[in-house]
């Protein structure tokens, strides 16, 4: 008899992710951003103790998110890639120390811009430059991309 493991309150069966990443690959247990397909993603704090308050889901693009990828220098902000072409920037508060019950912080958009005709399926950032960027989609296209003032964020 086979038997299906008891199902996860972070990661449910009904849920089909297509790209997971870590926003800082030094230290272990952080947030956690997943694209889905259903035009998505989610955050998760692995640091919370209650499943309930660890989550936070926002509607990113029209269709599949297919990346998501944290600015190296500042992982509070990230940007995700769309099935309609498009790039999403966006950038995590924290919640404020007083609010105890609060787990997980906010997200909020401050800029999307469509770049391609097709679904953008990789993005880099790179390491040295502050918002130098790489992105290709499947009109065979490759697009080096500069975003400024992201130190001011």
């Amino acid at each position: 008899m086979i038997r299906r493991p008891p199902r996860s309150t972070l990661f449910p069966y009904t849920t089909l992710f297509r790209s997971v990443e870590f926003d800082r690959k030094d230290i272990k247990m952080n947030k956690l951003a997943a694209t889905t397909l259903d035009s998505n993603f989610h955050l998760y704090n692995l640091r919370a103790r209650n499943p309930q308050k660890e989550s936070l889901s926002q509607t990113a693009h029209k269709g599949t998110v297919w990346t998501v990828k944290h600015l190296p220098q500042n992982r509070d902000v990230f940007m995700t890639t769309g099935g309609s072409g498009s790039l999403s920037l966006w950038k995590y508060t924290n919640p404020c120390k007083k609010q105890s019950e609060v787990v997980i912080g906010t997200v909020n958009k401050l800029q999307e811009l469509t770049v391609a005709c097709q679904p953008i399926s990789t993005f880099d950032w790179n390491m040295d430059k502050c918002g130098l960027a790489v992105c290709s989609a499947f009109d065979q296209g490759i697009r080096v991309l500069i975003i400024t003032k992201l130190m001011a964020v």
